[in-house]
């Protein structure tokens, strides 16, 4: 059984969770099944994946064929950009829901602080923005805490929020934010989040905790770091008869922090469960501390570029 953490609610998160981005038609079915097989019960949706019901019947047929009961299931799902308005909270959340082929989230988030007209996946057209004035984020809040009310989803948080913009919540919410899943990984370490976060209770969940191989396209001519290859990682990795990928599990939960890890393969899948296992040493740990150089995968440029009302101040500030 997976280590957990300790909402601020009184709920716990697996320390780690299956990631389920870009995750191909076909392959995101069978690495649910063989993840829950395996002992994973995080599983990290989103419907903008577009796979959630191919998720959804890989988590039912687990259920039904007594693999797993749907208690010791923790499911998050999150609400995209086009449905911030209160109206369009809770119809998002049915469709997540019967997608998934659940009665109910343990975790719902804010998938981004910015938001779209309804219907529309990805823009850089101004007039198919909603400014924040049009789409209030404490109003698409309240539509959250709504959903815990109404028992949709047992825990609310956001993700790739800022500290300006969790404040802003945190100061006006009847209910906080349990979680703030965020890029994080030993390139981008999050030092002014993790502290923060802290300070307020507020788990945070890394995505891309090991960097992705989904952004490696060149940027102002140079080729984004692979992670997986670093030099000081595999030193580590060697010491412990460990992988690099199982190291920056490891390091991610000795900081108390979530990691959802995407794979679709059995052997990985297995390996980054057992990253828990890993002991990290001081010394370890001050050298990966070294590598920090804020560097994100995903800039969020494709939400400011173009015609977009919101900066990357706004965003990350």
């Amino acid at each position: 059984m997976s280590k957990s953490f300790k909402l601020n609610n009184g709920k716990t998160i697996p320390s780690i969770g299956l990631g389920t981005w870009k995750s191909k038609p076909g392959e995101v079915y069978d690495a649910v099944k063989k993840a829950i097989k395996l002992g994973y019960r995080h599983i990290d949706c989103a419907a903008i994946y577009e796979n959630e019901p191919e998720v959804g019947n890989a988590i039912k047929e687990s259920i039904e064929q007594g693999i797993v009961k749907r208690e010791d299931l923790f499911i998050t799902g999150k609400l995209w950009n086009d449905s911030h308005l209160k109206e369009d909270v809770p119809k998002a959340m049915e469709q997540t829901l019967s997608d998934l082929k659940l009665d109910y989230l343990d975790l719902y988030l804010i998938h981004w602080p910015i938001a779209y007209k309804k219907g529309v996946k990805f823009t850089q057209k101004k007039e198919e923005f909603l400014t924040s004035e049009e789409a209030p984020l404490l109003e698409t809040w309240q539509a959250m805490e709504a959903l815990v009310e109404s028992g949709k989803a047992l825990s609310i948080g956001v993700s790739n929020f800022g500290v300006s913009n969790l404040e802003h919540i945190l100061t006006n919410a009847k209910i906080p934010p349990a979680v703030n899943q965020i890029e994080m990984h030993p390139l981008n370490q999050q030092r002014t989040m993790m502290e923060y976060a802290d300070a307020h209770g507020i788990i945070l969940t890394a995505y891309s905790p090991l960097g992705t191989k989904d952004s490696l396209m060149e940027k102002d001519g140079v080729h984004p770091p692979v992670l997986l290859e670093n030099e000081l990682l595999k030193e580590i990795a060697d010491k412990h008869g460990a992988s690099t990928a199982q190291v920056m599990l490891a390091w991610a939960n000795r900081r108390e922090t979530v990691a959802i890890p995407k794979s679709v393969h059995e052997h990985r899948l297995k390996e980054n469960l057992e990253s828990e296992k890993i002991q990290l040493t001081p010394w370890d740990l001050r050298e990966i501390a070294r590598l920090n150089e804020k560097y994100r995968f995903v800039d969020g440029t494709i939400f400011t570029d173009g015609g977009s009302p919101y900066t990357l101040d706004y965003l990350w500030g």
